[in-house]
Parts: structure tokens; C-alpha cells; sequence
């Protein structure tokens, strides 16, 4: 199944004024998910106990907090999180878009 990266497909699982969320749940056993985080904005820093996952920064600018390391991102850059770490983004000054692939389902 090809996607566009713009538009992953889906539901929207989560939407307030800091972003919009949609899960794409197609395969069995991954979840791609999309984050249209607002400027200046974070999201709900959590973790997944038992969960992997993977982040591509589509576009703009933030920060990522990954346990007690912060660090920019940008367009192009991919973090991998590891099982159970604590982890949230940050948007700078313009609207950031990313795209997260986790094995599962949603639990938080």
C-alpha cells in the first residue's frame, strides 16, 4: 500500500489546539502515525513500556526530548526511541509535522 507523506491516511485519534493526530492502523502488527504540531507548541510527553518507535521529521523545527536530552530536529531527521523512554517534541516557531511508525497499538 503506497501512502503520501502529507497524508498518511487514517483516523484521527487525538486533536486539541496544540495538534492533530491520525493513526493509520492498516497492518497487523506497525501503527504509522502522523503529529501536525502547532508553533510553539509540545506534545504529551510520555512513554510506551514494551514499545520501540521510530520518528521522521517531515517539516519544520523543534526540539525533541528524549529522558533528560533535549535536542533540535528539522525536516529529514529520524530519532528512534527506545522501549519504555520517556519522550515529547517541541515545535519552534512554525508549525512542525512528523511522522512516528510504532509496533502495537496506541496506549497512551
Amino acid at each position: 500500500m503506497l501512502l503520501n507523506i502529507q497524508d498518511i491516511g487514517g483516523t484521527i485519534t487525538k486533536q486539541d489546539d496544540r495538534y492533530v493526530v491520525k493513526d493509520n492502523n492498516t497492518l497487523k502488527n506497525l501503527v504509522v502515525s502522523s503529529t501536525r504540531l502547532q508553533p510553539q507548541k509540545s506534545t504529551s510527553g510520555h512513554k510506551h513500556p514494551g514499545q520501540e518507535e521510530v520518528y521522521y521529521f517531515v517539516d519544520g523545527k523543534g526540539k525533541m526530548e528524549i529522558d533528560k536530552e533535549w535536542f533540535p530536529v528539522k525536516a529529514g531527521d529520524v530519532v528512534l526511541i527506545k522501549d519504555g523512554v520517556f519522550h515529547r517534541v517541541h515545535a519552534a516557531k512554525e508549525e512542525l509535522y512528523f511522522v512516528c511508525v510504532f509496533d502495537g497499538r496506541r496506549n497512551h
